[in-house]
């Protein structure tokens, strides 16, 4: 079985942190949408106010291998820790539509799709509509 550990990202990581952004987008055909720079993850995820987190998985080169490893289970477990230490009372993903894989990986674990459930609609205020709201008098 192969070995592999996780741990906070540090600065010296948003290199390999973008580039497993823009292979997502890739594999969910979005790979033009990401605009996102080194600088901006640099500036957003490790100054005095972060506006996210990071975990990493590392395998050892003598341990790689085509067969999986169970790392998305143990990083997903490592955020409900998290979760619950920090008084979270749910969590929430969003997934493209397509991505059955993605959607069925969640269910197995107890998710539910609020989409369907509930008629949630996920909508975004991109940053020229919260700069115009923000200085709106």
């Amino acid at each position: 079985m192969a070995t592999f550990s996780i741990r906070p990202a540090a600065p010296r990581d948003c290199a390999d942190i973008l580039r497993l952004i823009k292979e997502l987008a890739k594999y969910e055909e979005m790979e033009n949408q990401v605009k996102l720079t080194e600088k901006d993850l640099l500036e957003d995820g490790f100054g005095e106010r972060p506006f996210y987190h990071c975990l990493l998985a590392e395998v050892p080169a003598e341990h790689v291998t085509s067969e999986g490893y169970g790392i998305g289970s143990e990083i997903l477990k490592k955020i409900s820790q998290t979760a619950v230490q920090d008084h979270c009372s749910s969590m929430h993903f969003v997934v493209a539509d397509w991505n059955h894989r993605s959607i069925n990986f969640y269910k197995k674990l107890g998710a539910a799709d609020l989409s369907k459930k509930e008629g949630w609609h996920l909508f975004e205020i991109n940053k020229k509509y919260l700069v115009k709201m923000a200085t709106e008098e």
